[in-house]
């Protein structure tokens, strides 16, 4: 009697073991994404997207704490891209996941859901992400051509490239070929233009620290602010442009700013 007992405790630890939440996401999840905090140089080199990015974006995205849940379920189930909440270049890169249907039961799945919204994204992953944005933007105005630097005029093809496939940005087929004219045309006047304000600006760099006259350097600040004022111009056409392409409900998807 005693020995049946113990038997049975010790199945009954077993299964506990092997349903625990710890347990089945590192089972189910940890072969692809990262279930500790990557460092800012892991993330070129991952598999998949980190488990803390992973609920980073879904957060973002995705308010309401049972449409998270539920969202999470749907997708691991049926994963798609047009369902992910990622950038569209980076699901690209990374691919799809494959569908875990047939490999974990809807209860089990149900407890590593609520296990992913308890413990991701970490403090630290936030507060790296934070850093690399904020850099990412400084970098953005350093490097930019643009007399005006704002968020509310966005770089309009990286933010839809970035949305392209989208689901919730639903764009038609007619939409993506006016788009990536758009793009094109865009791209093209912006990197010939950048190109020319490099040069200028060392140019002027050089005058100054060699102590020029004054003279020639004003006449390349002057030339240089005109090349600034062109890339403006298309940068302001280009949202323009977007703005005529995608309908209200689009924008406002992209952009909330734009009602405010």
């Amino acid at each position: 009697m005693i020995k049946k007992t113990l038997v049975l405790m010790a199945l009954g630890s077993t299964m506990m073991l092997a349903t625990s939440p710890e347990t089945l996401i590192k089972t189910n999840c940890a072969a692809c994404h990262m279930l500790t905090t990557p460092t800012a140089d892991m993330i070129p080199t991952l598999k998949a997207p980190a488990m803390d990015a992973v609920m980073f974006h879904i957060n973002l995205a995705i308010s309401d704490k049972k449409e998270v849940k539920a969202f999470i379920v749907d997708y691991a189930m049926n994963p798609k891209i047009k369902k992910s909440v990622c950038e569209s270049n980076k699901v690209t890169g990374f691919g799809v996941m494959p569908s875990l249907k047939g490999k974990i039961s809807d209860a089990d799945l149900s407890t590593v859901a609520d296990y992913m919204m308890e413990n991701f994204p970490t403090p630290a992953f936030v507060k790296m992400i934070t850093e690399m944005q904020t850099n990412g933007k400084m970098n953005a105005l350093l490097n930019s051509p643009f007399l005006i630097n704002q968020t509310a005029l966005p770089h309009m093809t990286k933010v839809l490239i970035e949305n392209w496939e989208k689901g919730t940005l639903a764009l038609t087929a007619e939409q993506k070929e006016k788009l990536l004219v758009v793009r094109k045309e865009t791209m093209t006047a912006v990197k010939q233009i950048k190109g020319k304000v490099k040069v200028l600006e060392a140019e002027i760099i050089t005058l100054l620290i060699d102590a020029e006259e004054s003279k020639e350097m004003d006449v390349k600040v002057d030339a240089l602010a005109k090349l600034k004022a062109e890339a403006t111009k298309a940068h302001l056409k280009c949202i323009a442009q977007t703005v005529e392409i995608l309908d209200d409900e689009q924008m406002e998807l992209l952009f909330p700013f734009f009602d405010s």
